[in-house]
């Protein structure tokens, strides 16, 4: 685990200066974090993702087929860029989980690209779709 400044909480900026930093949501109920997605670690997911970022743990965002589903949200230099939420589907292996932490380390939606590997777990979620 990186070095923090003193007071500093996981996901401040490398700078310090404080600010929002990215946070991700975690699905945890009927499928996403359950025994029906099978070979995963879901709490040692939520432990290292909790590690550099701040975690919320959700109900069900009703993208099961998905499962386990991460979102990434901006930190305020990401929102003030015009960056959206990136949704993650199908995060099911430690190595996803590092991707994800790499990327919120560099800074996030709008802030850093998304890495190529986790374009292939990016996904638009269904009230987001636009109607044909």
């Amino acid at each position: 685990m990186p070095d923090r400044p003193a007071g500093a909480t996981a996901g401040e900026t490398a700078k310090g200066t404080g600010a929002a930093p990215c946070r991700v949501v975690v699905c945890r109920d009927c499928c996403c974090g359950s025994p029906k997605v099978t070979g995963v670690d879901h709490a040692a997911q939520t432990a290292r993702l909790r590690a550099e970022v701040p975690v919320r743990v959700s109900d069900c965002l009703d993208v099961c087929d998905r499962a386990n589903v991460i979102v990434v949200q901006p930190s305020a230099a990401g929102r003030a860029a015009g960056a959206r939420p990136v949704w993650l589907g199908l995060v099911n292996d430690p190595d996803a989980t590092e991707d994800i932490v790499t990327w919120v380390r560099a800074g996030g939606p709008g802030v850093a690209p998304v890495p190529d590997v986790l374009d292939l777990y990016a996904f638009t979620p269904p009230r987001r779709r636009a109607d044909p």
